[in-house]
């Protein structure tokens, strides 16, 4: 199946299956074609939007959230806490379940956290239940990014996989400017009503489960398991019926097929063994500049993308409710979408580790030119927020999309899942870091500290030049078959 030319597989084409690697070489080669691979692509991006919007969403409401039920600063940190620690919590035990029990049951149950939480959420009579509500969707969240970045890397074909997965950062900004976008009619909405703004948080919180409800559909009706990972876990024939349903090919299993499950123990592993192949020589590197990358993009942007709209108010010395949601609505909008989508264009041809250095030198000078334009007035503050703006063009294009894209490119489909779960832990303490950072930060300083900011990608760009590690033109889906099975696929 991997030798000789590659030429596109008509549907209805018969084609015959001796071994699980003959389903991935041919998904990866690039010969299946299907009209649903847009659509496949938009559903599994359609829970990190959802990611974002209850992200962007909550953390819009944290003033209003105070207000509502009279928080300590103290009782506010625990409720803005509790989101990261749901997340670090189901990235990690989410990856681990991806890989044991398929792509396809996690996504379907994964949605199911969104929709609950986002209705307790909005309902929630008291803290201690906001609390509980947003731990659940931080688990919603954390599970979803391995399970959704495993689907989009395994219907991908090696030349489209790294643009393919670098979509979810464009995906990511357009939720999160169709979250600021639904506040300004619900602001307005307030507004003529006389209702208190303090409730405002809860009409857009609750609104995320509408779409959450949207997706699980289409997925129901539209997607099937990975192709890859059934070949692995549920037999050649199971996967057969899968590439039908998916790419309308006529898939045979060869009379003298190896039955991928009577090896099942070399793609079946615990959590222990999951991570401990993470951190084996083979893999060390891989699994370091993948963490380094997706905690330093985790800090710049849960620093300064997640408080952007506060940024720029003090950039302009105002405090106007619409300012923020207009500004955080145009920054994300006409520089996070389009650096992400040019990421997604240049990952297949110039790889995740070069752009995200390139991604990193811009935004270590971004925060060094904005650090020393705090203080100005007129014009130079207007600078100082197209500069912002900037940053975040970089961010989306460099190392915000490709983190991610290195973690899924870097590991095989038996250790995809449990891969991009642990390279959540990084993103997740980088989002606290920036969380706990910023406000602290700029509590002391004002937005000069853009300046001990710039710290975090100039660590970064020392990392990404010290280790050579680039997935970019490897198969790596092929390591599944280097050692235990070899000598079975050379009998077929």
């Amino acid at each position: 199946m991997t030798d000789g030319p590659v030429s596109p597989v008509q549907a209805g084409k018969k084609v015959i299956l001796r071994s699980a690697q003959d389903v991935t070489a041919l998904i990866n080669s690039g010969q299946l074609r299907t009209g649903k691979s847009f659509a496949i692509t938009l559903i599994a991006l359609g829970g990190i939007f959802l990611d974002a919007y209850d992200f962007t969403s909550l953390a819009f409401g944290m003033p209003y959230i105070a207000k509502d039920f009279q928080l300590t600063p103290g009782m506010l940190a625990v409720v803005s806490a509790s989101i990261m620690v749901g997340a670090l919590l189901g990235s990690v035990v989410g990856g681990y379940f991806v890989d044991r029990l398929g792509r396809f049951k996690v996504f379907m149950a994964d949605m199911v956290f969104f929709v609950v939480a986002a209705i307790a959420c909005a309902l929630a009579p008291d803290v201690w239940t906001l609390i509980i509500a947003r731990f659940i969707m931080g688990v919603g969240i954390g599970v979803d990014f391995p399970v959704a970045f495993s689907f989009l890397a395994e219907y991908a074909s090696n030349k489209k996989k790294g643009g393919t997965v670098s979509l979810w950062q464009p995906m990511w900004y357009v939720a999160v400017a169709s979250t600021f976008a639904l506040l300004i009619p619900v602001y307005f909405l307030f507004q003529s009503m006389n209702w208190g703004e303090n409730h405002m948080w809860r009409i857009v919180v609750g609104f995320g489960a509408v779409p959450a409800i949207l997706i699980m559909i289409f997925r129901q009706k539209y997607m099937a398991e990975s192709p890859s990972w059934a070949a692995q876990n549920l037999g050649l024939h199971e996967a057969a019926k899968i590439l039908k349903k998916t790419y309308g090919v006529d898939a045979e299993v060869a009379p003298d097929a190896v039955d991928p499950r009577a090896e099942r123990n070399q793609f079946k592993m615990t959590l222990t063994e999951a991570w401990g192949k993470l951190v084996s020589r083979k893999y060390r590197a891989r699994t370091v500049l993948a963490g380094v990358i997706n905690a330093g993009q985790a800090m710049e942007y849960y620093a300064v993308g997640f408080f952007v709209g506060q940024i720029v108010l003090a950039m302009l010395h105002t405090q106007n409710v619409m300012t923020n949601i207009i500004s955080s609505l145009i920054l994300n909008l006409c520089f996070g979408v389009t650096g992400g989508f040019l990421g997604a264009k240049l990952s297949g041809k110039i790889g995740p580790r070069k752009l995200s250095l390139y991604g990193f030198c811009g935004t270590f000078l971004c925060m060094v030119i904005a650090g020393n334009l705090s203080n100005v007035e007129g014009i130079w503050s207007w600078v100082g927020a197209i500069v912002i703006g900037l940053l975040i063009f970089c961010h989306a294009a460099g190392p915000g999309a490709q983190g991610m894209t290195m973690a899924t490119m870097s590991y095989p489909t038996s250790l995809r899942g449990a891969g991009t779960g642990f390279t959540q832990i990084g993103i997740r303490l980088g989002a606290v870091a920036g969380l706990v950072f910023w406000p602290l930060a700029t509590a002391a300083w004002g937005t000069r500290a853009l300046l001990v900011l710039a710290v975090v990608p100039a660590i970064a760009i020392v990392v990404i030049l010290v280790n050579k590690w680039d997935p970019h033109g490897r198969d790596v889906d092929a390591e599944d078959y280097e050692t235990e099975l070899a000598p079975a696929l050379a009998k077929s």
